[in-house]
Protein backbone atom coordinates (compact mmCIF):
# COMPACT_ATOMS: atom_id res chain seq x y z
CA UNK A 1 0.00 0.00 0.00
CA UNK A 2 1.15 3.38 -0.87
CA UNK A 3 1.43 6.37 2.08
CA UNK A 4 0.12 9.10 2.08
CA UNK A 5 3.48 10.78 2.45
CA UNK A 6 4.38 9.06 -0.95
CA UNK A 7 1.00 9.94 -2.43
CA UNK A 8 1.42 13.77 -1.81
CA UNK A 9 4.68 13.39 -4.35
CA UNK A 10 2.64 10.94 -6.85
CA UNK A 11 -0.41 13.45 -7.11
CA UNK A 12 1.55 16.28 -8.10
CA UNK A 13 2.07 17.25 -11.94
CA UNK A 14 5.45 16.95 -13.84
CA UNK A 15 6.96 17.22 -17.05
CA UNK A 16 4.81 14.97 -19.52
CA UNK A 17 6.05 11.75 -20.99
CA UNK A 18 8.99 11.35 -18.58
CA UNK A 19 10.89 8.93 -16.34
CA UNK A 20 12.12 10.67 -13.34
CA UNK A 21 14.00 9.13 -10.52
CA UNK A 22 13.16 10.09 -6.54
CA UNK A 23 14.82 9.51 -3.67
CA UNK A 24 11.74 9.18 -1.03
CA UNK A 25 13.05 8.49 2.76
CA UNK A 26 15.68 5.60 2.41
CA UNK A 27 14.00 4.21 -0.61
CA UNK A 28 14.60 5.19 -4.15
CA UNK A 29 11.70 5.61 -6.31
CA UNK A 30 11.10 5.77 -10.39
CA UNK A 31 8.47 7.02 -12.12
CA UNK A 32 7.14 7.12 -15.45
CA UNK A 33 4.64 10.55 -16.82
CA UNK A 34 1.90 10.45 -18.66
CA UNK A 35 1.43 12.75 -21.65
CA UNK A 36 -0.60 14.95 -19.23
CA UNK A 37 2.37 14.41 -16.43
CA UNK A 38 0.73 12.48 -14.33
CA UNK A 39 2.80 9.49 -12.60
CA UNK A 40 1.60 6.34 -14.17
CA UNK A 41 4.08 3.68 -13.62
CA UNK A 42 6.06 3.63 -9.62
CA UNK A 43 9.18 1.79 -8.99
CA UNK A 44 10.00 1.65 -5.33
CA UNK A 45 13.34 -0.31 -3.80
CA UNK A 46 16.59 0.00 -3.81
CA UNK A 47 18.71 0.85 -6.95
CA UNK A 48 20.49 -1.67 -8.47
CA UNK A 49 24.19 -0.90 -10.29
CA UNK A 50 22.72 -1.15 -13.46
CA UNK A 51 20.46 1.50 -12.66
CA UNK A 52 17.11 -0.81 -12.24
CA UNK A 53 14.67 -0.81 -8.62
CA UNK A 54 14.80 -4.15 -7.13
CA UNK A 55 11.26 -3.63 -5.10
CA UNK A 56 7.80 -3.09 -5.96
CA UNK A 57 6.15 -2.08 -8.53
CA UNK A 58 2.78 0.53 -9.25
CA UNK A 59 0.60 0.92 -12.30
CA UNK A 60 -1.97 3.81 -11.60
CA UNK A 61 -5.61 3.85 -12.80
CA UNK A 62 -6.88 6.79 -13.47
CA UNK A 63 -10.75 7.67 -15.02
CA UNK A 64 -12.13 10.95 -15.95
CA UNK A 65 -15.21 11.84 -17.38
CA UNK A 66 -15.98 13.76 -20.46
CA UNK A 67 -14.91 17.14 -18.89
CA UNK A 68 -11.42 15.74 -17.69
CA UNK A 69 -12.37 15.52 -14.38
CA UNK A 70 -11.06 12.64 -12.38
CA UNK A 71 -13.58 10.25 -11.11
CA UNK A 72 -11.22 7.42 -9.97
CA UNK A 73 -7.41 6.93 -9.06
CA UNK A 74 -6.19 4.02 -7.57
CA UNK A 75 -2.82 2.59 -8.00
CA UNK A 76 -2.46 -1.34 -8.14
CA UNK A 77 0.46 -3.20 -6.67
CA UNK A 78 2.05 -5.57 -9.89
CA UNK A 79 4.13 -7.58 -8.08
CA UNK A 80 8.62 -7.73 -7.30
CA UNK A 81 10.62 -5.35 -9.87
CA UNK A 82 14.07 -6.30 -10.54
Amino acid sequence: MIKPTLLKILNKTYEANTFISLKFGHYDIDFRTDEIGRPVLLFIGKKMENGKIKGERYARRLATDHTGKIIKDHWDHKGSAS
